[in-house]
């Protein structure tokens, strides 16, 4: 925008209220059109009568504006759109509260009937060992499951320890061993949880599980 040029009359309570801001509840794109209309007038009131605006300056000026009226539309549009998206997602997520779901995770608890749990396997695996430990890291429970194909798999403990004991109920973690031509495979475990709620937060919708864990719906592996 050209230069205004040094004027002694006094500015317009209007300039005033467009410079520093009103408490009027009015769109971000109309506050924005009407700072610029009034500085535009202001403007043209207030030229160089030997040197005055020319019609290329006017049409520049207002060229600009309906570029920032249109990206400010745009952001609103796209704000409300947004929303609605966010609206709908908790809408759906709220359908799953009360399934089972598989998500990262290597714990597994028994009440002496052993629970659920599942493996991510990203390549298929020659050889896939379980590995179920105490709370001390004291392995309990060793099972070997041969060649399995990549994905997900779920898997159950039916609670027994190695002798054929039942093993006490509590929390116990699971430790994945999975190999292909003799080389180890980044395989992940999998947590077996019970969705509670749903929260809407700023980095999205999500599941809050029985195991106290919070995680997105797209950490999801397998609902039941």
């Amino acid at each position: 925008m050209a230069t205004v040029q040094n004027s002694t009359s006094t500015p317009t309570q209007a300039l005033l209220d467009s410079m520093n801001g009103t408490k009027n509840k009015t769109s971000s794109v109309d506050e924005a059109q009407d700072r610029f209309m009034t500085l535009l007038i202001t403007q043209m009131k207030n030229q160089d009568p030997l040197n005055p605006m020319d019609n290329a300056q006017v049409t520049s000026q207002m060229a600009q504006l309906s570029t920032v009226t249109g990206i400010n539309k745009l952001n609103d549009t796209l704000d409300s759109l947004i929303s609605s998206v966010q609206t709908g997602q908790s809408y759906q997520a709220s359908s799953m509260i009360g399934h089972n779901v598989l998500v990262s995770g290597n714990d597994i608890s028994t009440t002496g009937k052993g629970g659920y749990f599942g493996v991510d396997l990203p390549l298929g695996a020659d050889k896939l060992t379980i590995t179920i430990k105490d709370a001390a890291g004291t392995p309990i429970r060793t099972v070997a499951l041969g060649a399995q194909n990549a994905g997900t798999l779920p898997l159950s403990w039916d609670g027994l320890a190695d002798d054929g004991t039942v093993a006490k109920t509590g929390s116990y973690q699971f430790e994945v061993n999975a190999t292909t031509a003799g080389k180890s495979i980044d395989a992940t475990g999998l947590s077996y949880s019970q969705v509670l709620s749903i929260s809407n937060s700023t980095s999205g919708i999500k599941l809050n599980l029985s195991n106290l864990a919070t995680v997105s719906t797209s950490d999801v592996k397998e609902i039941f």
